[in-house]
C-alpha cells in the first residue's frame, strides 16, 4: 500500500512553495530546539550508534545535517521529490543523503532495509499529518527500516495541541503567516489520539523502551510575540531483547 495522489501532491504543492531560508517553515526551528534535545534523550538508549541514522519526513533536511554532525552515516527521506530539493540544495557540502521514500510502500521500505540493513530512526511530527487509514503501514515501515538492531524515536504532536492549532487558524485576523500554507494546501494537522501512538507501535512488533513529553517548538510566534510551542509526546521503541 503507498500513500494517495492527494497527499503526494499536498506535500510537492507546499514544498515547491517554501522559502529556502531556513526557519521559513513553521515546524523548522534550530535544531538546538528540536533534535538536540530529542538525541540526548534518544542517543543514551541506543544499542547500536553505529548503524545508519534516518531521518524520516526530513523535509528540507534542517534536522538531518544536525545529526550528521553527530553520526557517521545519515540518510534524509521524504515524500516529496520537491522537500528532497530542499535538503540537498541546503546541504552542498553533502553531510548527510537525501532520497525519496513512500515509508507506507512495503516494498520500496524492504528495498531500503536490503540495501542498509538495521537503521536507527528519528521521526518528528509526520504521523499526525498521515490518512488514519495509513498510520498502521507507516509505523510498520519503521518497523521494517529498524530490523532487530536498531530503535526509533519517535515524537508526535498530543491531543492537547489540536485546539491550539485550531485556535490559530480561526484567528479572526486570519492563521499565523507560516501556518497558512500548510492550510491552504490541504495539509492542516489531523489528530492522533495519545494512546494511538503506542498501540501502533506494539502493532508492528515494537516495544516502547521510554515515553515522555516535550514541547515542540515552532518558528512563529502570537501575536503578543511568544513562541508558538505545541504539546508533544515521544517514544523510544526498538524490538524486545531475550
Amino acid at each position: 500500500m503507498s500513500v494517495t495522489s492527494r497527499y503526494r501532491d499536498a506535500w510537492e504543492g507546499f514544498w515547491r512553495e517554501a522559502p529556502e531560508e531556513q526557519g521559513a517553515v513553521f515546524w523548522d526551528a534550530s535544531p538546538t530546539q528540536t533534535v538536540g534535545l530529542h538525541l540526548a534523550l534518544f542517543e543514551p538508549k541506543l544499542r547500536d550508534p553505529g548503524l545508519q541514522m534516518i531521518d524520516l519526513g526530513c523535509g528540507n533536511g534542517t534536522q538531518t545535517r544536525f545529526l550528521a554532525d553527530r553520526f557517521n552515516h545519515v540518510l534524509g527521506v521524504d515524500l516529496s521529490a520537491a522537500a528532497i530539493d530542499h535538503a540537498r540544495h541546503a546541504d552542498p557540502a553533502g553531510q548527510a543523503t537525501y532520497r525519496l521514500l513512500d515509508a507506507t510502500d512495503k516494498t520500496e521500505v524492504e528495498t531500503l532495509h536490503a540495501e542498509l540493513g538495521d537503521a536507527n530512526v528519528y521521526m518528528r511530527g509526520v504521523l499526525h499529518q498521515v490518512d488514519p487509514e495509513d498510520r498502521q503501514q507507516l509505523v510498520d515501515g519503521i518497523a521494517t527500516l529498524v530490523g532487530e538492531r536498531g530503535q526509533v524515536f519517535l515524537v508526535e504532536l498530543a491531543e492537547a495541541a489540536r485546539p491550539i492549532i485550531g485556535g490559530l487558524a480561526q484567528d479572526p485576523e486570519g492563521p499565523p503567516a507560516k501556518l497558512a500554507p500548510i492550510l491552504r494546501h490541504g495539509i492542516a494537522p489531523g489528530e492522533v489520539a495519545d494512546d494511538e501512538v503506542p498501540e501502533l507501535l506494539r502493532a508492528a512488533g515494537l516495544t516502547i523502551l521510554a515515553s515522555g513529553e516535550l514541547p515542540l517548538i515552532t518558528t512563529e510566534f502570537r501575536a503578543d510575540g511568544a513562541r508558538i510551542e505545541l504539546p508533544s509526546k515521544w517514544h523510544i521503541a526498538g524490538r524486545a531483547t531475550s
